[in-house]
């Protein structure tokens, strides 16, 4: 009779599997741009609040991605300078992962609700390598990073998808 293991090993959780499997499948999608050496290291990124990041989307500096969902969109609006791509959405990494190669010099900056799905994303996103990322802490609605973006008074253009599509085609140039 073989001895029963002493260590505490229990199956993985549902949540445990799907984490992995998006870190794999934000690996290989991020590849393309990790493969410069420079990039091989985890990424950088930072923070900007949602005038600053109102102002320097409209300039052109950055790239604002509003990265809630669909009824969230519609609910709040998306600001005015923001295209919008649903974090949850299977082809989220490799839209960015388009976008980065579009505007290679370009920062790309995340906001949602309260700034905590967007410091996920951005976080995530640069341990792998992916590379120009601002977080928008405060997000749409406000957090402890600041009041966001609607309570700044910020302009919004309707989240419905006869104004999405637009936005986001001329971005990615299709």
């Amino acid at each position: 009779m073989r001895p029963r293991s002493t260590l505490p090993i229990s199956p993985p959780t549902r949540r445990r599997v799907l984490q992995l499997a998006a870190g794999t499948a934000a690996t290989a999608a991020i590849a393309p741009l990790a493969a410069t050496p420079a990039l091989a290291q985890p990424a950088q990124y930072r923070t900007m609040d949602a005038p600053a990041a109102h102002d320097a989307a409209l300039a052109g500096e950055i790239i604002l991605v509003d990265i809630r969902t669909p009824p969230e969109w519609a609910e709040t609006g998306i600001g005015e300078g923001a295209v919008a791509i649903n974090l949850r959405d299977p082809n989220f990494v490799q839209t960015l992962v388009k976008l980065r190669q579009k505007y290679p010099e370009r920062p790309i900056a995340l906001i949602c609700r309260t700034g905590a799905r967007s410091g996920y994303a951005v976080t995530t996103l640069a341990r792998q390598g992916f590379p120009g990322l601002v977080d928008i802490a405060e997000g749409m609605a406000g957090s402890a990073a600041g009041p966001g973006w609607i309570a700044h008074g910020l302009p919004v253009y309707p989240g419905t998808e006869a104004e999405i599509a637009p936005r986001l085609a001329a971005v990615l140039g299709g």
